[in-house]
């Protein structure tokens, strides 16, 4: 589909101390860089990945990249003063037969497929595609000592890599960013220039940019927990499930919305944090809580564990049902959950199983649900 890549790798990483190109220092056993490009490479749409270093470095990454043994046309070439500059020209170094272009930071070693095939689909409908993550903490406007302005925090996110573009478009935001001296500190920005518009597409709090030696020192601690729930099935009732309302002739009872899937995340979720159950902190007595969506009570969920500084690393769901086929709809729950979770779907496992006509579930009389979640502190 002609798509190719562009790896940023050329800083010199100055905040890294005198370490010299810092996309190059070990990081769990190769080159940080090397992390990207393997993750490029296996993904059978690239037809070329340029990476693009410091001139002083071309024997190193080109002696990287072929001990490697990757399948995929990789080429490596010297960069620019400006990242900028070096991204025009890994965009000139690529085939002219090119549609699409990824664009990456070497020093962003945690990208995964998922977060660049769901930037890439998105960019085949939007041709202009960023990645982010909300920001979760409160942002001022500061000059000379005083705060000037509180944004909106609703309103602010983090961008991150790849940033995904129609090759045609993000050619000629940098021809004309180059021609009138503009500079900006990511590429999306050069195609807002332009007034084309920038999809952005959730990203991954785990897809930071390593800038200190700090980002590259293990210092998170993870915890664990396991939830499970049960509802019987009853008529005139929608079904629920991890937010999704599926086609069935019954639902599921309970006070809310009986969404088994969500009550199995809240639960795990709470026990990883020491935070009780979801019987305690949504008490089925309390009338504000029926019929609401268990996906809100999830997100106040949330709002507790961004309060205690946890934030969710992955979590595995399992749905046990006679009745209805529940794979058509994983990816909807995957996606639904993952909104509300703030991380990607990539960091989600959803499956769903029967009981082999075994039990209240086999009998059709309910759904249940477990789920095991992670939660990750980092260290004030």
């Amino acid at each position: 589909m002609g798509v190719g890549v562009v790896i940023a790798a050329a800083g010199s990483g100055q905040r890294m101390g005198d370490q010299g190109n810092k996309t190059l220092l070990n990081l769990r056993g190769k080159p940080m860089v090397l992390h990207s490009i393997e993750v490029f490479a296996a993904l059978p749409r690239i037809q070329e990945i340029v990476v693009v270093t410091r001139r002083a470095d071309l024997g190193s990454v080109q002696r990287l990249v072929s001990e490697a043994k990757l399948s995929t046309a990789i080429s490596v070439i010297a960069g620019g003063k400006e990242r900028q500059d070096s991204v025009r020209y890994g965009l000139e170094a690529l085939p002219a037969k090119t549609k699409w272009v990824i664009i990456h930071d070497g020093a962003r070693p945690y990208i995964t497929s998922e977060i660049t095939l769901a930037a890439l689909e998105a960019c085949y409908r939007y041709k202009a595609v960023g990645v982010a993550v909300p920001v979760k903490d409160t942002i001022k406007v500061v000059r000379d000592g005083l705060i000037r302005e509180t944004p909106q925090r609703s309103e602010l996110w983090m961008m991150q890599t790849p940033q995904v573009f129609s090759y045609p478009i993000i050619v000629r935001a940098h021809q004309h960013a180059h021609r009138k001296g503009f500079k900006a500190t990511d590429d999306c920005a050069l195609v807002e220039a332009l007034g084309i518009p920038v999809h952005i597409v959730l990203g991954d709090y785990a897809n930071i940019k390593v800038t200190t030696p700090e980002d590259l020192t293990e210092r998170k601690s993870y915890l664990v927990g396991f939830g499970y729930d049960v509802h019987r099935l009853a008529d005139n009732r929608p079904l629920i499930l991890a937010g999704i309302e599926i086609p069935f002739e019954r639902g599921l009872e309970g006070h809310s919305d009986a969404d088994v899937a969500a009550h199995a995340v809240m639960d795990a979720l709470l026990g990883a944090a020491g935070l009780g159950d979801i019987g305690e902190m949504f008490p089925d007595t309390d009338p504000q809580y029926k019929g609401i969506s268990s996906l809100k009570l999830l997100a106040k969920v949330c709002a507790f564990l961004d309060h205690e500084q946890l934030f969710v690393n992955n979590l595995d769901l399992t749905i046990m049902a006679e009745k209805p086929k529940l794979a058509p709809w994983k990816n909807k729950m995957r996606t639904s959950l993952a909104r509300v979770l703030g991380i990607s779907e990539a960091r989600i496992n959803i499956k769903a199983t029967t009981t082999e006509g075994l039990g209240f579930v086999g009998k059709g009389e309910g759904i249940a649900a477990q789920a095991a979640a992670s939660l990750v502190r980092s260290p004030d």
